[in-house]
This record gives C-alpha cells, sequence and structure tokens, in this order.
C-alpha cells in the first residue's frame, strides 16, 4: 500500500491533486453552493482549518482558463453529479488573499494591497484584447497593473476588474477574497 505524503502548509488545490498529496475531499461544497444560489458566502472557521484549500479549490473548480482543470476533479466526490461538474471552468475568477497585508504600518500594508491587486490584474491581461472593453477602462487596467494608479483607482479596482471581466466573458465574475479580516485586524491594533 502505497503512502501519500501529508500536506503540510499546501494551500494550493492543484499542487495537492497533482502531487498526490493526502487530503480529505470536500469537493461536496461547491454543490452546495450551487444548490444554495446565494449571491455572497462568507466562510468563517477557525484557524488552520482548510479556508484557503477551499478558496483554491473553488478557483481551480471555476475558472475558465485555457487549460482545463477538470482532471483535478476526476475520482472526486463532485465528479460523480455531472449537473454540477457542467459548471467547471466556466467563469472568470479573481482570487486574491489579503494575507501578505498583514503588516506594521498603513503604508506597508498599502504596498502589499497594490502588489496583490497588480498581480491579479496580470493574471487577466485577456482584457488588453478584448473589443469589448473600453480604451478608457483598458487604460486605468494598465495602471493598476504597473502600480502607477491614483489611490482612488485601486479603491475600486476591484470593481472595475470584474467589469472587464464580465464584458470580456459574457458571465457573472467569481471573487474569492481570503483573509479578508487581515486589513481589520491591522486597523485594530493600528488605532
Amino acid at each position: 500500500m502505497k503512502h501519500k505524503p501529508l500536506p503540510i502548509g499546501v494551500e494550493d488545490f492543484k499542487r495537492l491533486v497533482d502531487n498526490e498529496y493526502y487530503f480529505v475531499d470536500k469537493t461536496l461544497m461547491i454543490k452546495e453552493l450551487l444548490e444554495n444560489k446565494e449571491t455572497v458566502n462568507l466562510f468563517t472557521r477557525p484557524r488552520r482549518f482548510g479556508k484557503t484549500l477551499n478558496m483554491s479549490m473553488l478557483q481551480r473548480f471555476f475558472e475558465a482558463t485555457e487549460k482545463s482543470n477538470a482532471y483535478l476533479f476526476d475520482g472526486l466526490k463532485i465528479a460523480a453529479y455531472p449537473e454540477y461538474m457542467a459548471y467547471q471552468g466556466q467563469y472568470p475568477v479573481i482570487s486574491i488573499s489579503l494575507k501578505s497585508m498583514k503588516r506594521a504600518s498603513y503604508q506597508e500594508a498599502y504596498f502589499e494591497y497594490v502588489k496583490l491587486l497588480s498581480d491579479e490584474f496580470e493574471r487577466h491581461e485577456i482584457i488588453l484584447q478584448s473589443d469589448l472593453v473600453s480604451e478608457e477602462d483598458k487604460l486605468e487596467f494598465q495602471k493598476i497593473k504597473k502600480r502607477i494608479a491614483e489611490p482612488k483607482e485601486y479603491n475600486s479596482a476591484v470593481k472595475l476588474l470584474s467589469k472587464c471581466l464580465q464584458k470580456v466573458y459574457q458571465k457573472n465574475v467569481i471573487i474569492l477574497i481570503d483573509e479578508y479580516d487581515v486589513p481589520l485586524e491591522n486597523a485594530y491594533h493600528e488605532g
């Protein structure tokens, strides 16, 4: 009997499956989300309970990519439900983690926020090739990606990215925000 390694510190679902780590199959969570049809879902669990891994699983399931991630779900519980597997790889996904914003000062946290937005915009550069997105939105997109935008533009960056992705894909956008409480915790300790 082959023993699977434990995924200590592994938070990426693709890496978990590709490297054949031992894990508990929580893919039926996808079925629950689709059945509930809620606009917003909040996952509150104790620390080290797999929230980040679950967010990664959701991203890998729903995200429309050039190379399909469907194989990641072969043999898992969700694969037994073809009506839900039909949603696999069908949506644009914005996935950001505010974990890196845990910093000693507001300026350092803001720098991390700008960086993580830039990285997410870069991940969605397909927007720049689309005729469905206005030149004004493309200009603002590039400013955020290059980290030269005004603070007010960063404040509405996720909204802009969502709007652009919706135009390109003609589908609603799934937005995953991990460690959403970090900026609040920073503000509490700084104030």
